[in-house]
């Protein structure tokens, strides 16, 4: 079978690509006129590519290999019936690390903190006057022509998707923590885990660092490369770079121990370093990001976006920032099968006042969730954005917080995560201005 190892084995060959979005395309214009390219997709997007079940498998079986993109799942059956017929499938990100200097190139991946984790090693490195780019799902795929990757440190967000595709490691692979995650992807969690730490066991030499925590101690025969496990930092540096919540402390202990790694500078003199700039360090939209702040009286009532907490483990670490505030969680949207109970017993276990206004199937999920352990709890379902944040604005009433942090992936209701904490800050600056709730709200199914 052939298994090319650099896009420049794909010269003269039938490819397929499989899925047209961000990756898809980027695939395409590296590959350029070098292969005979057939492009197919699930959707129908137009001339020129092929819709996968009107006629697009059957041509992607014509393929000498199939640049598969992330979205589609590694295990299902069209995927496997591919592979059954001898054809190659694979991704053009492990096409593009065959053919790369890894000697530059460090992988961070994770159930959460990825890609906090990943602009933090960016700055820190430039920081150092080091040419730095953050690159894979946090941005564009490194493989784009259109990027300039030569003498650069290249930081790549990887998610369990892509993990499952790459077969060679980076110079360094970072795990930032591992939790329950995209189940209906990878079939079950045991599954999830081992995708997700199929990164650390690819092929090649390359150094692999972890926290110091019970979870990674309890897969460390999944582990591969020289593992090393990272104590958090307790120097502060979190909340000067203006980061909440202790597991930011286990990002940045990371993201200096990735940097000293690389450069070989001393763990005091980056801080020292770092700590000068951190004024300039942007924490990343979405990520226990403060969006707005009211004053009054009673105290203080802060907006906190945390809309990428798309699985029920950074909404647990979420909650633990504003352990001793009142928190109306909003939570919920689309449901992909993941266990909520660490959810529920975080929420359950709370002595400060807490109101969790759920939203979809998964808000739905969450709330019964957190009534089997607590039936007491205080949970309203809501069927839009206004009255959600109506409810929460209503609930603390003064001071606390009211955070967004759904637990869930946003596409039940919105095209992206992006678009559910627009929604967010838009009837955040409503409630603020004493206006009523308008009819843009976004209804939840």
């Amino acid at each position: 079978m052939f298994r090319p190892t650099g896009f420049a084995e794909l010269t003269g060959k039938r490819v397929g690509i499989f899925g047209y979005g961000i990756e898809g395309r980027a695939s395409a214009a590296r590959i350029g006129g070098l292969a005979e390219l057939v492009i197919v997709d699930d959707a129908d997007l137009g001339p020129g590519v092929l819709v996968n079940d009107a006629g697009g498998h059957e041509a992607l079986l014509t393929c000498d290999v199939v640049l598969k993109s992330p979205g589609i799942a590694r295990r299902r059956p069209d995927v496997i019936d591919l592979e059954t017929h001898g054809v190659t499938v694979t991704s053009a990100l492990n096409l593009w690390l065959h053919e790369s200097d890894r000697s530059r190139v460090l992988a961070v991946t994770g159930t959460k903190g990825k890609s906090t984790t990943t602009s933090l090693i960016t700055f820190f490195l430039e920081c150092l006057n080091e040419s730095a780019l953050a690159l894979g799902n946090i941005g564009q795929p490194p493989y784009d022509p259109a990027i300039e990757t030569a003498h650069r440190w290249l930081v790549l967000e990887v998610s369990s998707y892509q993990c499952v595709d790459i077969d060679i490691a980076p110079a360094l692979v970072v795990v930032t923590s591992l939790g329950a995650d995209h189940l209906d992807w990878h079939g079950s969690l045991e599954q999830y885990h081992a995708d997700k730490l199929a990164l650390t066991r690819a092929q090649g030499p390359h150094r692999t660092l972890v926290p110091d925590t019970a979870v990674m101690h309890e897969v460390v025969d999944q582990l591969g490369g020289e593992v090393r496990f990272v104590s958090t930092d307790t120097h502060d540096l979190a909340a000067s770079l203006g980061l909440l919540g202790a597991h930011s402390a286990s990002n940045v202990a990371l993201a200096l121990a990735s940097v000293a790694t690389l450069t070989g500078r001393t763990h005091r003199e980056l801080r020292s370093i770092i700590s000068h700039r951190a004024a300039d360090f942007i924490p990343l939209r979405g990520r226990l990001t403060l969006i707005a702040e009211r004053r009054g009286d009673q105290g203080r009532v802060r907006f906190v976006d945390d809309g990428l907490a798309t699985a029920p483990l950074p909404t647990v670490a979420a909650l633990d920032v504003f352990r001793d505030e009142p928190v109306a969680l909003i939570a919920g949207g689309f449901d992909r099968g993941v266990d909520y109970g660490p959810l529920a017993r975080a929420l359950a276990s709370r002595h400060s006042s807490t109101l969790v206004v759920t939203m979809g199937e998964a808000g739905r999920r969450i709330a019964e969730a957190a009534r089997q352990i607590a039936p007491s709890i205080n949970e309203r379902a809501v069927n839009s954005m206004s009255e959600a944040v109506d409810l929460a604005w209503s609930f603390v009433d003064g001071t606390g917080v009211v955070l967004l942090s759904p637990a869930a992936p946003s596409f039940d209701a919105y095209r992206n995560w992006e678009e559910r904490s627009d929604d967010f800050a838009r009837e955040v600056r409503r409630v603020l201005s004493g206006e009523a709730p308008g009819h843009a709200g976004r209804s939840v199914p």
